[in-house]
């Protein structure tokens, strides 16, 4: 048998910009959390919320491994496939496997409730924000959403820890890399002849 190394596009433009412009603006945003950099922190929270935003229509109308129909799978599908990493042997996804579509679910819900408790606690602090009219200015009252959007920050960021360490794990167990497919957005088929 003659093995070939075929290339087909996974990840589309869109896809792969909404990724590398998330890492920018999150990282951004984590970095520039005391009050000096509030107009960075502010600039980069809102670029989080626009991605998140973009990123969860385009999981519903965009390309076939773009589309949360792709990847979101049921628990007993995640629970195989840990069993099968931990067996060193598991099944090889073209698009996402199920703990990586698991992880993308997570990490939208965790960066979803760090932006809108940080727009809360920008309103609340600030008086300023698209919340601003909406939200009593009763600092005692919100300091809950403070510690909300930092706990929310901080496990984003856990989460995003993992994350690269699943890439760099099925990168090894697959034999691919999976950073340089999500900046070309091709992967190797794997065909074998």
């Amino acid at each position: 048998m003659m093995k070939t190394e075929k290339e087909v596009r996974v990840w589309d433009i869109f896809v792969r910009f909404f990724h590398w412009a998330l890492v920018l603006s999150f990282t951004l945003a984590y970095l520039s959390s005391e009050d000096e950099w509030l107009g960075v922190h502010t600039f980069a929270g809102y670029s989080v919320l626009l991605l998140i935003s973009l990123r969860l229509i385009w999981g519903l109308i965009g390309t076939r491994h773009a589309r949360f129909s792709d990847f979101v799978k049921r628990p007993a599908e995640i629970k195989q496939y840990l069993k099968e990493v931990f067996l060193l042997r598991p099944k090889r996804y073209l698009g996402h496997n199920p703990v990586g579509g698991a992880m993308i679910v997570l990490m939208l819900i965790a960066l979803l409730v760090t932006t809108l408790s940080g727009l809360a606690t920008y309103a609340v602090e600030e008086g300023a924000g698209p919340l601003a009219g909406w939200i009593a200015q009763e600092a005692a009252a919100w300091e809950v959403v403070e510690d909300v959007h930092e706990f929310f920050a901080n496990f984003t960021l856990l989460l995003a820890l993992i994350h690269v360490a699943g890439v760099l794990l099925e990168s090894l167990l697959h034999r691919e890399n999976l950073v340089r497919a999500m900046f070309t957005g091709k992967k190797s088929l794997h065909s074998e002849q």
